[in-house]
Formats: C-alpha cells, structure tokens, sequence
C-alpha cells in the first residue's frame, strides 16, 4: 500500500475512532482496540511524537492495570491532553502554533495580527481543557454510546464551530481596522 494511502487511512481511523469503538467493541473488545488506539495515537501527532508515545505507552500500562476500556475511552483525553501541552508549550517559548499556521499565508503579520494569534492560541488553549473535560467524564462515567456520540460527534462539531466563530471574528476585525 502506498505511503500516502496508509497516511490517509490512518487519518481516517484516528478521527472515526469513538465511531469505530462503538461499533467494534462487541467484536473485538477493548484490548484489541486499546492496543490500536495507542498506535493510532503515536502516530498521529508527529509535532509530538515522543510526547504522544508517552501518552500511549500509559493508555497501554492503564489497560495492565485491568481498565483497558478506560484506556480505550481515554483516546480523546489524550489527544485534547497532548494538544493542550503543544499549544501552551508554544505560547511559552518561541513562536505559538496559530501565529505559526498564519505566517504560512501572511509571512509578513503585523504586531497587531501577532497579539491576535496569540489570543486565538490562548482560546484553544481554553477549548482543549474544556472538550478534555468532558471527555474525561464521558470515559469515566458515560455508557459507551453516549462516550461515542460525544466523542465521534458532538466535539467535531465543537471544533467546527470554534473555526467558524475564529474565522468570522477575524474577517470582522479585519474589517473594522480597514
């Protein structure tokens, strides 16, 4: 299989994870899909590779410990995890990840739009403590249907809107400094 379709497919499966525990888990049960789950995990984030292989070796020694499906569950508290310690660790040293992801189509940002990215960093930030949360709480005390419905849906839509709301709060500033 090419390299570009197992990037895909891997891609595919980390975001479609709660979907596919849902549907899997009579099947397979959990250590089957913990084990896939910490490789998906690993894998996925390369800006933090060894962090992410942290992460899954603990969502692994979790399921030692005899909660593999707590293990299982905790995909998207680590992903929100490694993503909050990514953003806050830009914030601190060097340049943060939105300011980052700015320069590639604005390499020239003014002050201005660099105290912006700054504050749109921050607000992810706030984004990934909450969406880990809940989360959180859906592993711990949610049937396996509500963890997928939360997880596989309603944080996607979350997410969607913050970039909505993100992208028009921007071409509104930009507007109004016009």
């Amino acid at each position: 299989m090419p390299q570009q379709a197992i990037k895909w497919l891997g891609v595919g499966m980390a975001l479609a994870w709660p979907v596919l525990v849902f549907v899997l888990h009579d099947h397979l049960g959990s250590w089957p899909l913990l084990l896939i789950g910490a490789i998906l995990l690993a894998w996925r984030i390369p800006q933090a590779r060894y962090l992410a292989t942290v992460v899954a070796v603990l969502l692994l020694a979790l399921g030692g410990l005899g909660h593999a499906e707590l293990g299982m569950r905790a995909y998207p508290v680590a992903v929100n995890a490694i993503m909050l310690i990514v953003f806050v660790s830009s914030l601190c040293g060097g340049m943060p990840v939105i300011e980052r992801l700015a320069r590639l189509r604005e390499p020239d940002l003014p002050p201005s739009g660099v105290r912006y990215t700054r504050r749109v960093t921050w607000a992810w930030c706030g984004f990934f403590v909450f969406n880990g949360a809940i989360a959180s709480w859906t592993a711990l005390y949610a049937d396996l249907a509500t963890w997928s419905l939360y997880n596989g849906v309603v944080s996607y839509g979350l997410i969607a809107l913050m970039f909505a709301g993100e992208w028009l709060l921007r071409h509104r500033l930009r507007r109004s400094l016009s």
